[in-house]
C-alpha cells in the first residue's frame, strides 16, 4: 500500500469496455518523485491524500470482471496520527 498526494485529473474520452464508474487520477507517491495514474471510486481530488493499492489486489477488487487497473485508490486520508 502506498500513501500519495492526487496532483490532477486525467481526462479520457474513450475507456475499454467493462471499466466500473470511476475517474482516473494522477497521483504523486509521497516522499518520491514517483507518479502513476490511479482508478477512483471514491470521488477523490486534487490536493487529498489517498491510499493506493497495485498489481492483483487492485484489479482483484472488482471481483470475477477483473478490468486492467493497476493503481486503485482505497481510502482518503483525512488525518495523519502520530504514535507517541
Amino acid at each position: 500500500m502506498l500513501r500519495a498526494n492526487v496532483i490532477g485529473n486525467v481526462w479520457s474520452s474513450r475507456r475499454v469496455d467493462g471499466l466500473p464508474s470511476g475517474a482516473f487520477l494522477e497521483v504523486q507517491v509521497v516522499g518520491t518523485r514517483t507518479r502513476l495514474i490511479a482508478f477512483d471510486t471514491l470521488g477523490s481530488g486534487p490536493g487529498e491524500q489517498v491510499l493506493i493499492t497495485q498489481g492483483a489486489p487492485a484489479a482483484g477488487w472488482f471481483g470475477d470482471v477483473r478490468p486492467p487497473i493497476d493503481a486503485l485508490v482505497i481510502g482518503s486520508i483525512d488525518e495523519r496520527l502520530n504514535s507517541a
